[in-house]
C-alpha cells in the first residue's frame, strides 16, 4: 500500500507524532534527510529525531519540513 504523509506544523502535530512514536520524514533543502526515525523530543528550534540506537540527528523547525509517515 502507498504511503501517505501528513506534515507536522504545530506543536501539537509534533507531539502527537511523538507520543504515538510514528515515523517520520524530513526534507531540508528539498531533499530528504531522514526517513523513518521517531521524534525524541523537539522544541521551538530544534527536532531531536532518533533512527536507531545512538542514532540521533537534530534538525531545524526553520529549515526543514517534517512529515508523518503512515501507511494507509
Amino acid at each position: 500500500m502507498p504511503a501517505i504523509n501528513r506534515r507536522l506544523v504545530t506543536q501539537s502535530d509534533l507531539q502527537d507524532a511523538m507520543e504515538r512514536q510514528i515515523g517520520v520524514r524530513v526534507f531540508e533543502n528539498n531533499h530528504i534527510a531522514e526517513s523513518g526515525g521517531i521524534i525524541l523530543r523537539f522544541d521551538d528550534r530544534t527536532v531531536v529525531i532518533q533512527s536507531g540506537v545512538g542514532d540521533l540527528s537534530y534538525f531545524s523547525r526553520q529549515s526543514c519540513e517534517f512529515f508523518e509517515l503512515k501507511k494507509s
